[in-house]
């Protein structure tokens, strides 16, 4: 017997469903022998992308052409197209490192989602901060799976880290204190009792960090929770490029975004707030920062 209260049914429908991002598209009979277990899922999507930055963990070298490119097919169609064409197996098959796509976290978790949408179980990205990719404590930005078990929830699920786990984090359980949702760190910030410096990308040259980042984050959250899958360098709306430029208006804006999709997701509340509003909702064309190939202008399929 359910322990938690069942998911309305226009909630589970609306997340069962395939988004523009998500949906396989004339490949979605490439998925006919996809098992049914959430675990199971997650492995498949491991086993068919590498993370463009663990090449030297793994000691591979990425070709340069897959690193600077793969990462920019921003639709699930797109990235079955590019694993197909590279090795025709069945994709319940784990790939070579040859032949995989080289991704980020949103390209495994976009996998799941799709996987898991598939079978039936509802199934949305989430967009926030891990602290277990690093031993200080430092919440690098990361996108997970969230799922919903009839028992349990809403789950996290971190495909990414599916066959090798850092030590106590549960893959297809990830404890919220170890990933923190986007609004949960703005909140924590916003009450003095989370560092914003603690919040970002390391990067050699400079840390992307601070409250301006976290904006951001809870902007492609929301996004992401109206089905909207965007790359993570993908730029439109209400933000800032920097906590000086951050206003009390922007900040208000966000006070109530984080209030409605953390802890848990107000579901008409926070979809009429994304619909509704101009400074939030993705436009037919946005600005893509793309770390490799530079900025450009990218026209969205329609949603």
């Amino acid at each position: 017997m359910p322990t938690v209260a069942p998911l309305a049914p226009e909630v589970a429908a609306y997340y069962r469903a395939q988004s523009a991002y998500s949906d396989p598209g004339q490949l979605v009979d490439s998925y006919a022998a996809l098992p049914t277990d959430v675990g199971e899922l997650a492995r498949l999507a491991r086993g068919l992308v590498i993370h463009r930055l663990e090449g030297d963990h793994l000691k591979y070298a990425i070709p340069e052409d897959r690193l600077h490119h793969d990462a920019e097919t921003r639709y699930l169609d797109d990235i079955l197209r590019i694993v197909l064409d590279r090795n025709s197996a069945p994709l319940t098959e784990e790939r070579p490192l040859d032949d995989r796509f080289v991704g980020i976290c949103r390209d495994f978790a976009l996998l799941l989602c799709s996987f898991l949408r598939h079978v039936g179980v509802p199934a949305r990205l989430r967009y926030g901060f891990a602290d277990y990719f690093s031993d200080d404590g430092f919440h690098a930005d990361h996108v997970v799976t969230e799922y919903w078990d009839p028992h349990r929830g809403w789950l996290l699920a971190d495909p990414n880290v599916a066959t090798d786990p850092p030590p106590g984090i549960d893959p297809l359980d990830v404890s919220r204190d170890r990933f923190l949702l986007a609004g949960t760190a703005w909140q924590a910030i916003r009450a003095g009792t989370a560092d914003p410096g603690r919040f970002g990308v390391r990067t050699p040259g400079a840390d992307l960090v601070g409250e301006w980042f976290v904006c951001g984050a809870l902007l492609l959250d929301l996004a992401m929770l109206n089905k909207t899958e965007p790359l993570l360098w993908d730029v439109w709306g209400e933000g800032a490029s920097n906590d000086a430029d951050l206003t009390d208006a922007t900040r208000a804006l966000y006070d109530r975004v984080a209030e409605l999709t953390a802890p848990d997701v107000a579901f008409t509340a926070a979809r009429e707030l994304y619909t509704s509003h101009d400074g939030l909702r993705a436009p037919a064309t946005v600005r893509s920062d793309a770390p490799f190939l530079g900025s450009c202008q990218v026209t969205l399929r329609p949603a």
